[in-house]
């Protein structure tokens, strides 16, 4: 790539900005590269998202998941609002490297894990550590809804979730309800105009022992 080349790549890189909302890292930047695979949760709908797990669990020491984490902006918030542990998976390697600038930025280490995996090939293998008692996941628009369903399912069959974890899933409000699986419950939804939060919650108790990943 020529030089001119390299520098438009950086400029483009660092063009989408985002922010922490609240929380001791609030008011902090964050970057993500622009285009249709990053999607940053929007500032007013990450509010009403921590607004609501706070009034309902409380983020003080959990253990919090976000998939398809774009620029990390929903996990790292989750750090700044009180999280023990913040597991961000994403699988596009430039929105993977917005990510590990994001951590270092805001003095994250330590605190956030970031896998640059598939979603589905980070679920198959199970967790490292203890389960999570919060799990969000804002999937690319596009995903269809049985692959949906089979994240689901290996949030449940492979040990991913604490008991009565919560689960949320932001999707288009034009897509249906996702189909809430064996070990979820679907509780309640919240339309802010394009985007639609579904919220679900795990079993008290585990239905059955987690799956071991073959091989």
């Amino acid at each position: 790539m020529s030089l001119m080349g390299r520098k438009m790549e950086r400029i483009a890189y660092r063009r989408c900005v985002t922010r922490i909302v609240a929380g001791r890292f609030g008011g902090r930047r964050l970057i993500a590269p622009p285009g249709q695979l990053t999607r940053p949760t929007a500032d007013r709908v990450r509010e009403a998202l921590f607004s609501a797990l706070e009034a309902q669990v409380g983020l003080l020491d959990v253990r919090f998941v976000d998939l398809f984490a774009g620029s990390g902006a929903v996990g790292l918030e989750a750090l700044s609002r009180g999280a023990a542990h913040s597991l961000l998976v994403e699988s596009d390697a430039k929105a993977a490297r917005a990510i590990r600038d994001n951590i270092e930025r805001i003095g994250a280490k330590g605190h956030a894990l970031l896998v640059n995996a598939k979603v589905s090939t980070t679920l198959a293998g199970g967790p490292s550590g203890d389960p999570y008692d919060i799990v969000f996941a804002d999937p690319p628009y596009s995903l269809g809804e049985d692959e949906l369903a089979e994240m689901l399912s290996a949030l449940v069959d492979r040990g991913w979730l604490a008991p009565d974890a919560v689960l949320v899933i932001e999707r288009a409000s034009r897509s249906p309800e996702p189909r809430w699986v064996q070990g979820v419950t679907g509780e309640r939804q919240r339309r802010y105009g394009e985007t639609t939060l579904w919220y679900g919650r795990a079993a008290l108790a585990p239905l059955r022992e987690p799956r071991q990943a073959e091989g």
